[in-house]
């Protein structure tokens, strides 16, 4: 019985069909009073006598009978006319295959009171999460890494001068609740071997918009109107910045995509130049947020140039929000060999100082020998979860199955999503949120496009 969705709490619905009934009683009033109530006594009458003559006795009862029959064919005849009327509108404001529109309206409605998420990276990872988290809340942000300079962005970023959009790009479509075909087109990457191979429609299409407003945060709040982005995604600034790592030896690798290829072990990374300036935006949402979350995602080169920006750092570190680290189940080759749970974090620890990390979620699920194998030939391993290592750094460690297994090993977004939905519901929400709401944001989630719930985060 879907429709008895249309009486939720927080859906908005109920107070207009009390007015609509409101109104309906009240015209009716109006018209007894015209009729100087003659009409109803005419109308009694006639019941009284319609009933006489089918069944040849006085029932004094019949009319107030009859006038629950007319009541509840009048109920009937407001609630068909009121949902003929909305499938009459949409059906020509949405496409067709949308669903149930109660359905959608539900899920928008308990989405929008759901937690502010600030979520901060870059890479595949965050993109992918955030498809997860979107499914909870409206009331997202993820702010982006700017120091990409591979690939597409990277050719954007030295022939124009833009920050690259690759990473903005899978963010807005991440997030987008538009047709499929137009995530498909900003995904859409351009083959054959002229200048445009390699570029992606959506990178050219930010790139366009950013020279048309002569403003790149701007260019990317018109693109999120486009897509009809849920949530909002930023640049950690608008200025381009070089990622320089310092490694063991002394030695200095300049540049996000040549520092996993050095074959040397880092020490220390660092943005050039170091005082840029972040969006005003990224620091509201972080002084705003219910909760901040760090990853998951390449530790030196999408995790920590964000948190180089020093004000983003000192947002992070001074906002009242839970701050939760994912880290990674599996060592990344150039970047965090051999690196236990702990090592991650204390990485980070090490460049910003403590006060940035409250729970980190590792994994303890096991990973098939197979599997294992495979990334071992690669140089990579499973993440140890040193648990009391951990603890020591001042970091409180949650330990979750959370991955994925197919022909690689992942973070299982949609556990994932779960796992930190219920955090912040247990540590930030059960004293504070009205009833009402709390009790919206606890009902089940739609189950349409279920199918992405176990897309893998990187």
């Amino acid at each position: 019985m879907k429709w008895i969705q249309w009486l939720y709490p927080g859906m908005k619905l109920k107070r207009w069909l009390f007015l609509f009934a409101l109104g309906v009683i009240l015209t009716s009033f109006g018209l007894a009073v015209v009729f100087n109530y003659q009409f109803i006594s005419q109308v009694e009458t006639q019941i009284f006598l319609t009933v006489y003559r089918l069944t040849g006795t006085h029932m004094p009862g019949s009319a107030p009978l009859a006038g629950l029959l007319v009541f509840f064919a009048g109920v009937a005849a407001m609630v068909l006319a009121t949902k003929q009327m909305i499938l009459s509108i949409t059906s020509v404001l949405l496409p067709e295959g949308v669903g149930s529109i109660v359905q959608k309206i539900y899920d928008k409605r308990k989405r929008d009171k759901g937690p502010s998420v600030v979520v901060l990276g870059g890479g595949t990872g965050l993109s992918v999460l955030l498809r997860g988290l979107k499914k909870y809340t409206s009331n997202l942000t993820a702010i982006v890494t700017v120091a990409d300079d591979g690939g597409s962005s990277g050719r954007l970023r030295q022939e124009l001068g833009m920050i690259p959009p690759g990473d903005l790009r899978n963010c807005l479509v991440a997030l987008a609740e538009t047709e499929p075909l137009m995530e498909k087109l900003f995904q859409h990457r351009f083959g054959g071997g002229g200048m445009l191979a390699g570029h992606s429609f959506g990178n050219l299409f930010i790139a366009a918009m950013n020279e048309v407003l002569d403003d790149v945060e701007l260019a990317i709040k018109e693109s999120s109107k486009v897509l009809a982005v849920c949530g909002q995604v930023l640049p950690a600034t608008t200025k381009p910045v070089r990622l320089v790592a310092t490694m063991t030896d002394g030695s200095q690798v300049d540049g996000e995509s040549r520092i996993p290829l050095s074959g040397k072990k880092i020490k220390h990374v660092a943005i050039e130049p170091a005082d840029v300036k972040p969006v005003a935006s990224a620091l509201e949402a972080i002084a705003e947020a219910d909760a901040c979350i760090l990853g998951p995602g390449s530790l030196y080169t999408s995790i920590l140039p964000n948190l180089l920006v020093k004000e983003i750092a000192d947002a992070l570190r001074h906002s009242p929000a839970v701050k939760i680290y994912i880290c990674n189940v599996m060592t990344q080759p150039g970047e965090t060999d051999r690196y236990t749970a702990s090592q991650h974090i204390k990485a980070i620890i090490n460049h910003l100082g403590p006060g940035v990390i409250d729970y980190a979620i590792i994994n303890v699920q096991t990973v098939a020998s197979h599997l294992k194998e495979a990334y071992a030939r690669e140089g990579a391993a499973p993440v140890e979860a040193d648990v009391q290592n951990v603890k020591a750094l001042g970091v409180e460690p949650v330990m979750a199955n959370i991955i994925s297994e197919t022909s690689l090993v992942r973070h299982n977004s949609a556990q994932l999503s779960r796992i930190i939905m219920d955090m912040v519901e247990k540590i930030r929400y059960k004293s504070q949120v009205p009833f009402l709401d709390y009790y919206l944001y606890n009902l089940p989630v739609s189950s349409e496009n279920d199918s992405n719930d176990n897309e893998d985060v990187c």
